[in-house]
């Protein structure tokens, strides 16, 4: 009856702002009963509580501010974060989503109004993998915001000034690293999200070795293109060392996905070389090709040789890919033009428009199947609705979302007790998801499973992660369970709400009876 009437009050509101306020609003009061809504209809309120609503709720995160759900830090508790930890009422804390707010989604720097992104991405731990809510803790580190619109914002609920870097900055990740393991332990699951690119991939080279942390941009985003290709494979019937792949966009998402191809590729038994010679990067300033200025080092990995181009229609004509994946953030970036091309270049082309949220992605699924003729293979970051072709089959968008990556990463490592998360852990992750699209579901389009089937996804994933962790040596949680799906099961939180009837028993009746 709860549910029911939650669903009533849901289905009254008319914006998804609002009902993302409504859910929120159960959360803070409720909890038990918040992920029984969210996990009652997954595919329905997914889009709510995270992407593409979560990015309008960050840009007005204001108006939906009631309560911080999560642990602020600013710049200026330097030399008190071990204290403001030990604040916090939970201490058995097993993983943190942290974010200084940089670059929200594809929205950009939205300083403190950040937030909803960890307290969003810690909902889906809990409601797709399992994950204690009250073992979570979503941070913001508040260093100021370069957004000028935020600060003259009379709402804007973090510091007002300009972003601090430098030795500042790196001291204040430092102490909170330090911090974290101090107060919850070296296995506590650390997961950065939303840093600029400077600073992902800095910090994530500096920690990844030293303390238990990903980061879901660069790498849950990889591995959940990756299990998109290895699906779309049973498609095309060839191996993904057999495809062209050019990135409309070079950031961190499009470096992670870049570099698990490449480990992909080795798999399939050729040279890191070869891999690397595979795929194509587009930037800002045009295709990346050896001898172009101002390349990072991240990117020079994948510069070619070959003339500079800038225009996108002219580089697909000339480079002839296989594969078209949009990590830029440029809505409508894949024109018909250029879906018409790799149509005309494939028989089955694979298009992924994987930018968030749904105005930010390169094309729409009824795009991408008109005018590839129905024959596109297509993903993307946001939802799209079914699209039925003039054939009259229709065809269910797969939606390449990192929800199918990190909650069941995050339940494989804390349930073993993994100390360090190596790439391998998200190429076994985008296999797992990619051996659970049916042969039904390749057929209706979906080159992922169902949202519905996300908990026994995220299952498999956990035991698939613990099983390799176990046999490399590099769990911590012994003696090994001898059936590790029960024990990782045993581990899932219950959205049942507890029991408080009092243990009551009788003697047995002889035993009852007066004896004079």
């Amino acid at each position: 009856m709860q549910v029911y009437s939650i669903l009533k009050n849901f289905e009254r509101l008319t914006s998804d702002l609002d009902r993302y306020i409504l859910l929120m609003s159960l959360q803070d009061r409720n909890e038990k009963l918040f992920y029984k809504v969210l996990t009652s209809d997954i595919e329905r309120f997914m889009p709510i509580v995270y992407t593409p609503t979560v990015g309008l709720a960050c840009q007005h995160y204001g108006l939906a501010f009631r309560r911080p759900r999560g642990l602020f830090i600013t710049i200026h508790d330097r030399g008190h974060i071990a204290t403001m930890l030990e604040s916090w009422p939970e201490s058995a804390i097993k993983a943190i989503v942290v974010t200084d707010g940089e670059r929200i989604l594809g929205l950009g720097d939205l300083g403190c109004y950040g937030m909803g992104i960890p307290v969003g991405k810690l909902a889906l731990y809990t409601a797709c993998g399992g994950v204690k809510p009250y073992e979570c803790l979503p941070v913001m580190l508040d260093v100021g915001t370069d957004n000028e619109t935020l600060l003259k914002d009379p709402l804007y609920i973090g510091l007002r000034h300009k972003r601090i870097r430098g030795q500042a900055y790196d001291d204040l990740l430092d102490e909170f690293m330090e911090a974290v393991t101090s107060r919850y332990g070296m296995n506590c699951l650390i997961q950065f999200e939303d840093f600029a690119n400077a600073n992902a991939f800095r910090l994530l080279h500096k920690y990844r070795n030293k303390y238990c942390t990903f980061n879901d941009d660069i790498q849950g985003t990889a591995s959940v293109a990756v299990a998109g290709l290895l699906a779309a494979l049973r498609i095309t019937k060839n191996r993904l060392s057999d495809h062209t792949v050019l990135f409309q966009g070079a950031g961190e998402a499009a470096l992670g996905i870049a570099n698990l191809i490449v480990m992909a590729m080795e798999k399939e038994g050729v040279s890191k070389d070869t891999a690397i010679k595979r795929i194509w990067m587009v930037d800002s300033k045009g295709l990346i090709v050896k001898g172009r200025a101002s390349l990072t080092s991240e990117k020079q990995r994948f510069a070619h040789e070959h003339g500079e181009m800038k225009n996108l229609e002219d580089i697909v004509k000339d480079i002839k890919p296989s594969v078209l994946i949009g990590v830029a953030a440029v809505g409508g970036a894949f024109t018909e033009q250029i879906l018409q091309d790799m149509a005309a270049l494939n028989k089955r082309p694979i298009i992924f428009a994987l930018s968030n949220p749904t105005s930010k992605a390169e094309c729409t699924a009824e795009q991408c199947y008109k005018y590839t003729e129905g024959r596109g293979i297509f993903a993307s970051g946001s939802p799209f609705d079914p699209v039925t072709l003039p054939s009259g089959q229709t065809l269910y968008p797969g939606q390449g979302n990192n929800s199918y990556v990190f909650p069941g990463v995050a339940l494989g490592v804390i349930s073993c007790g993994l100390k360090h998360i190596g790439e391998d852990v998200f190429l076994t992750t985008a296999e797992v998801i990619a051996q659970q699209v049916s042969e039904e579901n390749l057929q209706e389009g979906r080159l992922y499973p169902p949202l519905v089937t996300i908990q026994h996804v995220s299952l498999k994933i956990a035991v698939r992660i613990a099983e390799e962790a176990y046999r490399n040596n590099t769990a911590s949680t012994y003696p090994q369970p001898k059936d590790l799906e029960a024990f990782i099961r045993s581990q899932v939180y219950s959205t049942d709400y507890n029991s408080f009837v009092a243990d009551s028993y009788t003697w047995p009746e002889e035993a009852m009876k007066v004896k004079l």
